[in-house]
């Protein structure tokens, strides 16, 4: 049941529940009892509450007691020789002969009960035995929720504390949560680049000797990752431009829509596949493929395109051999793009390549943060593809090889996954959302972090099995976040748009069960430059303007060089 009842709902069930049996059911006889169920329907369930019973645990020095009865709190109730868990999702007021309040609750699991203290142990997550209408219903106090929370013996990171407790850890399995990817999400300045910074350095503090790639588009991260990690950016990434394939060739070279840019990536194809085949790699490969990671020559590939350019009859056909070599010529020239096609990066440098960028071994570095901020804009998203296609192209050629599980963090995910809207049908999105899909079957996890998770392609965020969701404020980001959460989620979902800075809801894979955790506090080395300018007190600063600007200017010309 997904919905909250009618107006109508309790009419008939008013009389009976609460009238004839108010005064046996709830307060007095029960103790701490707060309600009883009322109706049992699969996941979700109607339970009655006494809001009077209610107040008198408000004063608790339990805040888990204290905040029992509303929305996002757990409560339980005993079936047999268990306890059920169930969490709050809706409540609304019902007037009968004393006020009652109607809870909609979505059960979580159950634990076994110790028979001499009615404690609560050995939680899991779903539900063997569902209880019948009229059985009684308790508030969860810190005891119950350290059992519920507890993490076991499997691999784990503490990244928190569970809301609304003092002292229970919040805990994510690694194992779970990279197997089956997971996604960052919460609106600009929630703290969310903080939060990733935290659960990297946590990964990185399990695995020393770990494989983590991440895509850095603003230049944040490098800060947070100085002692544990190799920053790559446009003066040291050293990136061959060989290493791209057909499709991302035509990104960089082609120009062209329509009709006409069928036919210059035919000619492109071409000469590409017999640049690549001039190279004594190439020779050796006795089926080579346009798409091969093969050193060449572009000097070789200008003049094999001339050579084809000279073999037309008509000046007319030579328009799309112009064109092809002036880009490449172009590109060659531009100092901005040397990181990937200067003529020093023509050797083959493939193994030293995968080995720096891969942590392939990490030296106590396991993560490389891959800077694009100084990449042109036109060709960020070949660069990031041509990233994102190796780490997947390595896991699927080295399935023989001992496993190396790499784990690929993409900030802005929305920027290079969008939805059918904004598509721009480039190579990075169809790599990524590959990854997606088959990923987990090599040994690659994908990471997304992004503020608009309403554009990012449909289907990918229901691939990640493990959803971290800070505060979203757009309407539209909270109901596609919400029809990827499990159902038994969406009573925490509706706190989302509630949630304060660095705290955030976790379901899925990661957690036992769904959580809302505060994140712990970050040292101010292992944070990620991305704080706000402060107004108010940056625009009382005067002085040496002039120098800021020639300084800023230098800079602009030579493109950061």
């Amino acid at each position: 049941m997904t919905e909250m009842l009618g107006s109508q709902a309790f009419d008939k069930a008013a009389p009976v529940t609460l009238a004839a049996s108010a005064n046996a059911v709830l307060p007095g006889a029960l103790g701490n009892a707060i309600g009883v169920v009322l109706e049992i329907a699969g996941s979700s369930s109607q339970v009655m509450l006494d809001p009077h019973v209610l107040e008198t645990f408000a004063d608790s020095a339990d805040p888990v007691v204290a905040s029992a009865g509303s929305v996002g709190s757990q409560i339980k109730m005993r079936v047999g020789g268990t306890w059920l868990i169930a969490n709050i999702r809706s409540l609304r007021l019902v007037e009968g002969t004393q006020n009652r309040i109607a809870a909609q609750v979505d059960f979580l699991g159950e634990g076994d009960e110790e028979k001499l203290t009615g404690k609560l142990y050995k939680f899991r997550r779903g539900v063997t035995r569902y209880p019948v209408p009229g059985t009684q219903v308790f508030p969860v106090s810190t005891a119950d929720l350290k059992q519920v929370y507890a993490a076991d013996d499997r691999a784990f990171i503490e990244i928190g504390t569970v809301y609304p407790t003092r002292d229970i850890r919040a805990s994510l399995y690694i194992d779970a949560m990279l197997g089956k990817h997971f996604a960052l999400l919460g609106s600009t300045g929630t703290g969310k680049s903080t939060s990733a910074a935290l659960i990297l350095h946590k990964i990185c503090e399990l695995a020393p000797q770990g494989h983590i790639v991440m895509v850095d588009p603003h230049g944040e991260y490098a800060a947070a990752f100085k002692t544990n990690g190799a920053i790559f950016d446009v003066s040291n990434l050293q990136m061959p431009y060989w290493l791209m394939n057909f499709e991302e060739h035509c990104e960089v070279f082609v120009t062209t829509s329509g009709s006409e840019r069928q036919i210059d990536a035919d000619i492109l194809a071409k000469c590409l596949l017999m640049a690549r085949g001039k190279s004594r790699l190439g020779q050796e490969i006795s089926k080579l493929t346009v798409d091969a990671p093969v050193p060449y020559l572009l000097s070789d590939l200008t003049n094999l395109i001339g050579l084809e350019m000279g073999k037309m009859d008509r000046a007319g056909d030579t328009a799309p051999y112009l064109r092809l070599r002036t880009k490449i010529e172009e590109i060659k020239a531009d100092p901005r793009y040397g990181f990937m096609f200067s003529g020093m990066l023509v050797a083959d440098t493939m193994q030293s390549f995968i080995e720096r960028i891969f942590r392939l071994p990490g030296d106590g570095k396991p993560i490389s943060i891959i800077d694009v901020s100084g990449v042109p804009s036109d060709i960020t998203s070949v660069v990031v593809a041509v990233l994102s296609r190796m780490v997947f192209d390595f896991a699927i050629w080295s399935r023989n090889e001992p496993k190396r599980p790499i784990l690929l963090v993409c900030e802005e995910a929305h920027r290079y996954i969008p939805n059918e809207r904004n598509a721009d049908n480039s190579s990075v999105g169809r790599i990524l959302s590959r990854i997606a899909k088959e990923g987990r079957k090599y040994g690659v996890s994908l990471g997304l972090i992004t503020q608009r998770p309403s554009d990012l392609a449909e289907g990918v965020l229901s691939q990640c099995g493990t959803i971290i969701s800070m505060r979203l404020n757009n309407d539209r980001d909270q109901a596609f976040v919400r029809a990827a959460m499990p159902e038994g989620a969406r009573g925490f979902l509706d706190s989302i748009p509630a949630l304060r800075n660095r705290e955030c809801i976790i379901c899925g894979e990661g957690v036992a069960i769904p959580i809302r955790v505060s994140f712990d506090g970050l040292e101010e080395y292992k944070r990620p430059a991305s704080d706000d300018p402060l107004f108010s007190q940056l625009w009382r600063e005067v002085g040496s303007e002039d120098q800021i600007i020639a300084r800023t200017i230098k800079r602009w010309r030579s493109q950061g060089r």
